[in-house]
C-alpha cells in the first residue's frame, strides 16, 4: 500500500513539474524581446533581433483589402528593413545584411536584379503608388509570377481605386490577379487614405489638399510599417537637412536610374505650389516618429535627438 501511494505521489509531482515547465516555456516565448542596438561605432549601427520559435498571431490591418478575396491584410513582423529607392544605396554593399531582416520592404518599381550587392535580393512587402502600377505591368512576370510571395500594397485616390468599374488602376489590378491568381495584391481603402491625410495635417498643421501636397509612397510605407513591425531599420534615406549640409554626397534620385539629382528633386517638390511631394517636410516627421518608435536610419546615418 505504501509503495502504491509513493508511486502516485511521484506521478503527481512529475505531472505538475511538466505542466509548470510547459507554462514557463510558453510565457518566455511570448515575451516581446527588445531589439538590440549595436553601439560599437555609428556606421555599423543595426538592429539585431533575438530569435525565438513562437510566432505572435498575425495582426489584421483592416485598411488594406485583397483584390481577389476582399479579405484584410494580415501582417506581423519583427525586424523590418525599409529600403529606399535613393541613389544613396549605390555602393553601400549592405544587401546581405538587408536580406537577414525578417521583413524586407521596398517601394514602387525599385528592382533588385543587378543591384543585389547593395540592396539585397528579397522582397516581402512592396508598397506601390497608383502612378507606379503601369511600371510594374511593364514586367508583370517578374513582379507577379517570379515574386509571387511578395505582398503588394497599392495606394491611390478613390477616383483611381473605385471598384464600380470606373477605377482605372483598380481595373488593372483586377486583370492582374486574373492572370496571376497567386499574386498577393492589396489596395488601400478610402477610409485608410483619409486617415493618412489626417496624420499629415496632425503632424504638419497643413491640410494636404489645400496646401497642394501629394503624399509620398514613403509616407504610406512608414504608416503601415509602424503598425506591422516591432523594429524598423531604414536604409538609404536622407534627413531633412542633408541637402543643406556642406559637402553632401550628390547622388541620383533613384539608385537604378541616372539623371535627376536627388537634392534638386527634393527642393523642386518641396517648393512646388501644387502637386509636389513634400519630401523634406515628411523627413522631419519621420525623425519625430523615430523618437517614439523603434526606428533607425543608416546609409546615411541620422542623429535623432
Amino acid at each position: 500500500m505504501a509503495c502504491i501511494l509513493k508511486r502516485k505521489s511521484v506521478i503527481a509531482v512529475s505531472f505538475i513539474a511538466a505542466f509548470l515547465f510547459l507554462l514557463v516555456v510558453r510565457l518566455v516565448n511570448e515575451v516581446n524581446f527588445p531589439l538590440l542596438l549595436n553601439c560599437f561605432g555609428q556606421p555599423g549601427t543595426k538592429w539585431i533581433p533575438f530569435s525565438y520559435t513562437y510566432r505572435r498571431p498575425l495582426r489584421t490591418h483592416y485598411g488594406y483589402l485583397n483584390v481577389r478575396t476582399q479579405e484584410p491584410l494580415q501582417l506581423d513582423c519583427d525586424l523590418c528593413a525599409i529600403v529606399s529607392n535613393s541613389g544613396q544605396m549605390v555602393g553601400q554593399k549592405v544587401g546581405s545584411e538587408i536580406d537577414r531582416s525578417s521583413c524586407i520592404w521596398r517601394m514602387n518599381n525599385a528592382p533588385t536584379k543587378g543591384y543585389e550587392e547593395d540592396v539585397g535580393r528579397m522582397t516581402m512587402i512592396r508598397v506601390v503608388s497608383h502612378t507606379s502600377v503601369p511600371l510594374l505591368l511593364k514586367n508583370p512576370d517578374y513582379f507577379f509570377k517570379e515574386a509571387n510571395t511578395t505582398i503588394y500594397v497599392i495606394w491611390g485616390p478613390f477616383r483611381n481605386m473605385r471598384k464600380d468599374g470606373n477605377g482605372i488602376v483598380y481595373n488593372m489590378l483586377k486583370k492582374t490577379v486574373d492572370v496571376y491568381p497567386n499574386a498577393q495584391i492589396y489596395v488601400t481603402t478610402e477610409k485608410r487614405m483619409s486617415y493618412c491625410d489626417g496624420i499629415f495635417k496632425k503632424e504638419t498643421g497643413k491640410d494636404r489638399v489645400q496646401s497642394g501636397s501629394y503624399l509620398s509612397t514613403g509616407w504610406f510605407t512608414f504608416l503601415l510599417a509602424m503598425d506591422a513591425c516591432y523594429g524598423i531599420h531604414v536604409y538609404g534615406m536622407i534627413n531633412d537637412t542633408y541637402c543643406k549640409t556642406e559637402g553632401y554626397r550628390k547622388v541620383p534620385y533613384h539608385y537604378y536610374e541616372q539623371g535627376r539629382d536627388e537634392c534638386d528633386e527634393y527642393f523642386l517638390h518641396e517648393h512646388a505650389p501644387y502637386g509636389g511631394h513634400r519630401f523634406i517636410t515628411e523627413k522631419k516627421v519621420f525623425a519625430k516618429w523615430a523618437k517614439k518608435h523603434r526606428i533607425i536610419f543608416t546609409h546615411p546615418n541620422w542623429t535623432v535627438s
